[in-house]
């Protein structure tokens, strides 16, 4: 009886682990690298009327190759990759949040509004057009040119994640 019990044990595990196969990507990534190989990415030109940071649009550029080279295995191609993203910043914004008793502003919020095309060579179904947006909040005592290097990183690093995981990352 032990005999069948532990037979039948071995056999479910087979079974188990021949049928299904789990596959982690600690990345987030899920890339065929048998398929793509480079990636594209063009200067994000900054079209925002409002442009507080002259090296936005450079950093941005910058932040995105950053995260795909970081992330994946994929080499930066000038032309013609497997996949390609280009765009532009479309908007850079203030606005003034929680209004105190004096009617004056106590945070300013930041805005930042980015459009993306992705186009997949090796799936071109997966190719899309979008906008993204992130904000900081900052105290409105504080000088924008102070803070702005800082939240202007900030906005550029989540702006780079929502746009990989939009192409990539396929949560």
């Amino acid at each position: 009886m032990l005999l069948k019990y532990k037979v039948a044990v071995v056999c479910f595990f087979i079974i188990l682990f021949t049928a299904c196969s789990i596959s982690y990507k600690f990345n987030g990534a899920s890339i065929d690298y048998s398929k793509v190989k480079t990636i594209t990415i063009k200067d994000f030109p900054n079209q925002a009327s409002f442009v507080p940071y002259p090296p936005l649009a450079q950093v941005f550029t910058e932040g995105m190759k950053d995260i795909y080279v970081r992330q994946t295995r994929l080499s930066l191609a000038p032309a013609n990759g497997d996949l390609e993203l280009e765009g532009e910043i479309i908007s850079c914004d203030l606005t003034p949040m929680a209004v105190k008793e004096d009617a004056y502003s106590s945070r300013t919020k930041l805005t930042l509004i980015v459009r993306v095309r992705y186009t997949n060579r090796t799936k071109p179904d997966e190719d899309f057009e979008q906008t993204f947006s992130a904000y900081r909040e900052f105290d409105s005592n504080d000088m924008l040119q102070n803070v702005q290097e800082t939240l202007f990183k900030e906005i550029n690093e989540e702006l780079a994640d929502q746009i990989y995981n939009a192409t990539v990352a396929n949560w």
